[in-house]
């Protein structure tokens, strides 16, 4: 099990460095963020620049801190939207079983059968390129994920016998739901949101790279990727400091994502 204790470590002191960096840029930047200097254009990273400039003079370290809020609170909006939605389809859609379930896993599975990213950007053109077209897109496309997972939990509780014992006692459908059944689907979930939380994040930076995230010049990492790929060759670092964000930021949430798992699944224990 040390390897798996090594996992949280690690993911979890990537994240917590994600989350103050997050906070800290809300509060306070080096630079503003949004302030053009063309003196300083396309710096390189100094003592007075940490990560240089861009092509507008604007202080790269200031920006990737203001990014990380954005990443942050959009891949929050995302998970708990799908987690609330999916889990509300997936109990109601296991729990009656019948024309209800079928209906349901229908328009279900016609949603997966469409890649998240596809899905999400043909939902941007209806809610628009903004940050909470953003979260509502990404919201949709996932959910069904999620639904499929409590629903499946939901089919193999159903019959147990603990489930057949609060009916015979007489309490309600919603009270067995929500008493008996929810708190058992919680370790899958806890699991799958962790993952989650990291597809919101580097499908908000390819959306925004795309140039259908949020708008500039309100910094993200995605779109200071898209905006230096034209300096790339002489201002080497407006590439490597968000692309390695980005990457650092998944590896943690990958990181605790496995060390999550390994401690809620029972199948897991017990292998080094």
């Amino acid at each position: 099990m040390r390897h798996l204790s090594y996992n949280a470590i690690i993911g979890g002191f990537i994240i917590a460095v994600l989350l103050a960096t997050a906070l800290l840029g809300v509060f306070w930047t080096p630079y503003n963020p949004l302030q053009l200097d063309f003196v300083t254009r396309l710096a390189p990273p100094s003592a007075a620049h940490w990560m240089g400039t861009d092509e507008f003079g604007r202080d790269v370290l200031s920006r990737i801190m203001v990014g990380a809020g954005a990443s942050v609170w959009i891949g929050t909006l995302t998970v708990s939207l799908t987690v609330i939605a999916g889990t509300l389809i997936g109990l109601v859609s296991g729990y009656a079983r019948g024309v209800t379930d079928g209906l349901i896993m229908a328009v279900n599975n016609a949603l997966l059968a469409f890649p998240g990213i596809l899905l999400a950007l043909g939902l941007l053109a209806v809610f628009g390129a903004n940050q909470y077209g953003i979260i509502f897109a990404l919201g949709i496309a996932y959910t069904p994920s999620m639904a499929r997972l409590v629903r499946g939990v939901v089919l193999t509780l159903r019959e147990r016998e603990f489930i057949e014992a609060s009916k015979l006692m007489g309490n309600s459908e919603i009270y067995t739901v929500l008493r008996h059944v929810l708190p058992n689907c919680l370790a899958p979930m806890s699991v799958l949101a962790t993952t989650m939380f990291g597809w919101a994040i580097l499908s908000e930076s390819a959306l925004s790279f795309l140039g259908l995230g949020v708008p500039p010049p309100a910094p993200t990492w995605g779109n200071m990727l898209a905006a230096g790929r034209p300096f790339i060759e002489q201002a080497v670092w407006l590439g490597i400091f968000p692309g390695l964000c980005i990457a650092l930021t998944l590896l943690g949430i990958n990181l605790l994502g496995d060390a999550l798992r390994d401690r809620l699944d029972p199948r897991m224990r017990g292998i080094s």
